[in-house]
C-alpha cells in the first residue's frame, strides 16, 4: 500500500510541476491542435479526413510523450532531485513507472485532440474503437518509454531534445504515417519495420479507414515487445549509470 501511495504522490507531483505548466501545455496541446487544424482544413472531403487522421493522431502522441519525458527526467537528474527518489525505499521498476505514467496520460489526451476535430468534420461510426483505443494506449506507452530511453542516455536537456529528433523525424517519414510503407523505396522498408510507430500507425489505419498492411494482432504484439524492451533497457541503464 505504501508503495502505491508513493507512486501516486510522484505522479501527482510530476503532473503539477511539469505537465500542467504553460510551456508544456503549449507544446503538448496547442502544437497538435495547430497541425490538426492545418491538415483538416486542407481536406476537402470526409474521406481525406479519415485518411490523414491516423497520421495526425500518431504524431500527436509521439511528439507529446517524448518531448515531455525526455526533458523532465533529464532536468530532475541535473538538479539531483531524481537522486533523492532513488534513495527512497521504493522498487526501481515502480519508481520508473510512476515517472512515466504522467507522460502516458498526456500522450493519450493528445491523441484525442485530432479525434475531437474529426468528429465535427466526418462520420466516425465506421471506426473500430476497440482497436483504435488499444493502439493509442500502446503507442503512448511505447513512445513514453522511448522518451525514457533517451532521457537515461544523455545528461543535458538540450541533448535530450536533439536525440529525440534523431528518432522522431525519421519515424514521421518512414512509419507509413502519410506514405504507406509498401510505397517507400525498397532499401528504406527494413528501417520502417524497425520503428515502433510503424505498427501503431498501421493499427490506427486498419481501425479507422481499413488501409493497414500488417495484421493487427501482430502489430499489437510487436508494440508490446518494444515497450517491454525499452522499459527494461532504460531501467538497466539507470541501475548501471545512476546507482552503481
Amino acid at each position: 500500500m505504501k508503495s502505491w501511495i508513493a507512486f501516486w504522490n510522484i505522479l501527482r507531483k510530476d503532473m503539477k510541476n511539469y505537465y500542467l505548466k504553460p510551456p508544456n501545455i503549449s507544446w503538448g496541446i496547442i502544437f497538435p491542435f495547430a497541425w490538426t487544424l492545418m491538415f483538416f482544413i486542407r481536406s476537402q472531403s470526409s474521406f481525406d479526413v479519415l485518411s490523414i487522421l491516423p497520421g495526425v493522431v500518431s504524431m500527436s502522441i509521439l511528439f507529446g510523450t517524448t518531448s515531455m519525458l525526455a526533458v523532465t527526467i533529464t532536468f530532475e537528474r541535473k538538479s539531483r532531485s531524481f537522486e533523492r527518489l532513488l534513495l527512497a525505499p521504493l522498487d526501481l521498476n515502480l519508481l520508473m513507472l510512476a515517472k512515466t505514467t504522467g507522460a502516458i496520460i498526456f500522450g493519450v489526451l493528445n491523441a484525442f485532440i485530432p479525434i475531437v476535430f474529426a468528429l465535427f468534420l466526418t462520420d466516425l461510426s465506421v471506426v473500430n474503437w476497440f482497436a483504435a483505443l488499444g493502439s493509442i494506449l500502446l503507442m503512448a506507452v511505447t513512445s513514453t518509454f522511448l522518451g525514457l530511453f533517451i532521457a537515461v542516455s544523455v545528461s543535458e536537456a538540450f541533448e535530450a531534445q536533439t536525440f529525440s529528433n534523431f528518432f522522431r523525424f525519421p519515424m514521421v517519414f518512414l512509419c507509413g504515417l502519410f506514405i504507406p510503407v509498401p510505397e517507400l523505396p525498397f532499401f528504406l522498408r527494413p528501417i520502417s519495420y524497425l520503428l515502433p510507430l510503424t505498427y501503431g500507425a498501421d493499427i490506427l489505419k486498419s481501425s479507422i479507414n481499413g488501409s493497414g498492411d500488417i495484421l493487427p494482432w501482430l502489430s499489437f504484439l510487436i508494440l508490446l515487445c518494444f515497450s517491454v524492451f525499452l522499459f527494461a533497457f532504460s531501467t538497466k541503464n539507470v541501475k548501471k549509470k545512476w546507482i552503481y
